[in-house]
C-alpha cells in the first residue's frame, strides 16, 4: 500500500523529515507493509543544497500542490509560526487530508479551532514532534499510561535554557555569557525571547496537561518565567544547599485543580531529571499505577524531531491501511471539565529567597518576623562573609508556603529600609525535609 506525503516547510525540522523519509524508506515498508511516498515538497527557497538527493519535480514553491492535490494523503507543516501555517493546516484538513505539524506554539494558542476541525473532517492530526524533539511523551501520555490517572508532569523541555543553566553551573559563568556561547554554537536563536523566557515551554505544557488531564488548551492561564534573571550567585547558593536549578515546566493535578507554570526551579541534585544538562532534555511523568516515570533525549534538532514527524505519519499510514478514519481521542479539544486551573497565588512550594540585607544586628528577625507574620517557616539560613555596615547576601529556604503569602511577604520586607536590592525568589521542588 501507498501513502503519499506532501512536506510544506524544508527548513531544519523539514530536511530531517524528508532525509529519513527517503533513506529509511525501505526500512519502514518492512516494519509496516506501507510504503511511504515523498510527493511533493514545497518551501520558499528550493534553491539551497540541504545535501539531500531529492527527486526531479518533487520540489515546488507553491504550498497549493500540495493542498490542492487529491493524491496526496498526509500534509506535514513544518514551517512554525501562526501564519500561513494556521491556513495551511486548516486547508487541509477542509481537503480531508491528515496533517503532521511539529507546531506548538500554533497548536497550544490557536489549536481548539484546529483540532475541532479536526475531528469535524474526521481525520487525524499528529503532534508528537511539537513536544520534547525525538522523546515520544505524546504518545506516552496519550497511549502508554492510559491506564494511569496522571498525578504529574515535571519536564526541561527547552534546549537552550538547559544549555545555559548547564554552563552557568558548571564553569561559574554569568547568564549573558553563556547565552552568548549558546548563540555562538548555534543552541539559541538572534532573539532568544522564547527559549530564555519561558514561552516555548509554556506551549509545550499547554499539550502535555491538555492530554494528561483532560482540559481544554489553557495557554493563556499558565505562568511563566524565564531564566534571565538567574545568576551565578544563586546558582552557587543553590549547590551549597544540595540543589541544581533548572528552567521547569510543571503541571500537577491536586484536588481537583490543576496546577500549570514555567518557572526556574531548584531541586535536589541527587534527583534523576537534575542530571539532565546541556541541550538535552527529559520529562518526568507520575501516575497513579506506573509510579514515577522518565523520558530522556534530544529534545529539538533535525533528525530527532525528524524522526518524530514520522512516527506520526506511519501511525496515520496504518490507519489508512486498517481503514480506521480519524482520531477521537482529542480529549483537549472539549471544554466541559470539572477541573479548574489553579491560580499562580494558591499554589504551594518550598521557596529559596536571597535578600541584600544590611549586615547589621536584628536585620534576620525583622525578616523572619515578617515571614512568620504571613505563615512561611524557615527550613534553613545561609550568610556568607561579613560586611558590617554594608549590603551582604542573605539566604533563607523555606518550609512549604503559599505563594500568596510569599509574594505579599516579599513586598513588605523589600520596603524594609535594611534591604538595599530587589529580593531573588526561586520555586523549589522536591520532598519536604
Amino acid at each position: 500500500m501507498k501513502i503519499n506525503v506532501g512536506v510544506i516547510g524544508f527548513g531544519t525540522v523539514g530536511s530531517g523529515t524528508v532525509r529519513i523519509l527517503l533513506e529509511n524508506k525501505e526500512t519502514i515498508k518492512k516494519k509496516t507493509g506501507v510504503e511511504l511516498v515523498l510527493k511533493r515538497i514545497a518551501d520558499l527557497d528550493i534553491e539551497t543544497d540541504r545535501g539531500i538527493n531529492i527527486p526531479e519535480g518533487v520540489l515546488t514553491t507553491d504550498a497549493t500542490k500540495i493542498l490542492n492535490d487529491p493524491e496526496i494523503d498526509v500534509v506535514v507543516e513544518l514551517i512554525g509560526g501562526i501564519n500561513p501555517a494556521k491556513d495551511f493546516i486548516l486547508k487541509a484538513i477542509q481537503a480531508g487530508k491528515h496533517v503532521v505539524t511539529a507546531n506548538k506554539a500554533l497548536l497550544a494558542t490557536e489549536g481548539k479551532e484546529i483540532f475541532e476541525s479536526a475531528c469535524r473532517k474526521n481525520v487525524c492530526l499528529g503532534f508528537e514532534a511539537s513536544v520534547a524533539g525525538g522523546i515520544p511523551v505524546i504518545k506516552v501520555i496519550k497511549e502508554g499510561l492510559t491506564a494511569n490517572n496522571i498525578l504529574s508532569i515535571y519536564g526541561i523541555i527547552n534546549g537552550t535554557s538547559n544549555y545555559i543553566l548547564t554552563k552557568m553551573t558548571r564553569e561559574g559563568v554569568d547568564f549573558s555569557t553563556a547565552l552568548k556561547e549558546a548563540q555562538e554554537r548555534g543552541y539559541a536563536e538572534a532573539d532568544p525571547t522564547f527559549d530564555i523566557e519561558g514561552i516555548d515551554s509554556a506551549h509545550k505544557l499547554t499539550l502535555m496537561a491538555s492530554l494528561a488531564f483532560g482540559i481544554p488548551l489553557s495557554y493563556d492561564s499558565l505562568y511563566v518565567e524565564g531564566i534571565s534573571g538567574i545568576t551565578s550567585m544563586d546558582i552557587e547558593f543553590a549547590s551549597a544547599l544540595g540543589y541544581k536549578i533548572k528552567l521547569l515546566a510543571i503541571t500537577k493535578l491536586i484536588n481537583g485543580e490543576v496546577e500549570l507554570r514555567v518557572h526556574p526551579t531548584m531541586i535536589p541534585e541527587d534527583y534523576l531529571i537534575s542530571k539532565v544538562d546541556g541541550v538535552l532534555n527529559a520529562v518526568y511523568v507520575v501516575g497513579d499505577a506506573v509510579g514515577e516515570t522518565l523520558y530522556y533525549g534530544r529534545g529539538a534538532g533535525d533528525m530527532p524531531t525528524g524522526s518524530a514527524v514520522v512516527a506520526d505519519i506511519i501511525d496515520i499510514a496504518r490507519r489508512i491501511r486498517d481503514g480506521v478514519s480519524g482520531d477521537r481521542d482529542l480529549r483537549f479539544i472539549g471544554s466541559e471539565t470539572h477541573l479548574k486551573v489553579k491560580p499562580i497565588g494558591e499554589i504551594e512550594s518550598m521557596y529559596y529567597f536571597r535578600f541584600t540585607a544590611l549586615d547589621r544586628p536584628g536585620v534576620l528577625s525583622k525578616i523572619s518576623g515578617i515571614l512568620g507574620e504571613h505563615q512561611i517557616s524557615i527550613a534553613s539560613v545561609i550568610q556568607k562573609g561579613r560586611k558590617v555596615g554594608e549590603a551582604v547576601p542573605l539566604v533563607l529556604l523555606t518550609h512549604t508556603a503559599r505563594e500568596r503569602n510569599v509574594q505579599e511577604a516579599i513586598a513588605k520586607i523589600d520596603r524594609l529600609d535594611v534591604v538595599s536590592d530587589k529580593t531573588v525568589v526561586i520555586r523549589v521542588e522536591g520532598e519536604q525535609e
